[in-house]
């Protein structure tokens, strides 16, 4: 073989051999794949959207939802599962609900530009919205199988967790829960409840313009306990003249 032929023939295979090196080791181009045909993760890199949370991880609780607002006349609302809920308590023994069962709902009636014609209305707002106690008391001894309530019903309160004057959705089940008697209580001398004093100081605080709606809602959806602190309201203010009596 001539030797022009025989250089051209050497310089095409090594050509031909550094191509096929380049793209048997990726070449930068080429992501390996796993077995399912996805590319496989950087080591060390942040988990991706889908991977199962680690071992025991708690569940991300339910966000305040939207619920159907007032109407002319209510349904009793399935309740969850029972057994499905469980109690939380602070460490001086105040209940709180299941975050996930309860993560409270508002009423689309109520916004921060209305409030001055609902919540804040001079004489009261939520006696004509509050569903009758032939719907609820179907609906709270649901709700207390939901929690394993076992104790005297008249010694427990259902409860809207955003209660109505503070703009609460009057029937969502995520708004509404079995709550059990604080610390104190006297058996058989009904609830002993003070959220309700806390849901007038936040209602206070929204008609004097110290919170805002959305504000309050979040706060004591989070912990009725903690709720003041976290707005910065001072605790046991004076209600003024428009708070509701029945504020819940």
């Amino acid at each position: 073989m001539p030797a022009p032929v025989r250089a051209a023939l050497a310089i095409a295979s090594a050509v031909l051999l550094a191509a096929a090196a380049g793209c048997s080791s990726g070449g930068g181009h080429t992501a390996r794949q796993t077995g399912h045909g996805s590319a496989a993760p950087t080591p060390g890199a942040a988990p991706t959207q889908g991977v199962a949370p680690a071992p025991g991880a708690a569940p991300t609780p339910a966000a305040i939802v939207t619920g159907p607002g007032p109407k002319s006349s209510y349904d009793v609302q399935p309740q969850p599962a029972p057994g499905s809920c469980t109690y939380r308590y602070t460490a001086d023994k105040q209940p709180l609900p299941d975050p996930t069962c309860t993560p409270g709902a508002i009423s689309p009636a109520v916004d921060q530009g209305n409030i001055n014609d609902t919540i804040c209305k001079p004489g009261g707002y939520t006696s004509a919205i509050r569903p009758p106690a032939n719907i609820t008391g179907k609906e709270k001894a649901e709700n207390a199988k939901s929690y394993g309530y076992t104790g005297p019903m008249g010694d427990a309160e259902y409860d809207h967790l955003i209660s109505l004057q503070l703009g609460g959705d009057p029937n969502d089940p995520h708004n509404l829960w079995v709550e059990p008697p604080s610390p104190g209580h006297v058996p058989g001398k009904g609830p002993n409840n003070p959220k309700d004093s806390v849901e007038t100081h936040l209602h206070t605080a929204i008609c004097k313009g110290q919170a805002t709606l959305a504000a309050v809602q979040q706060a004591i959806a989070a912990d009725w306990t903690t709720a003041e602190a976290r707005l910065g309201i001072k605790s046991g203010g004076t209600p003024t003249a428009a708070a509701d009596a029945d504020g819940d």
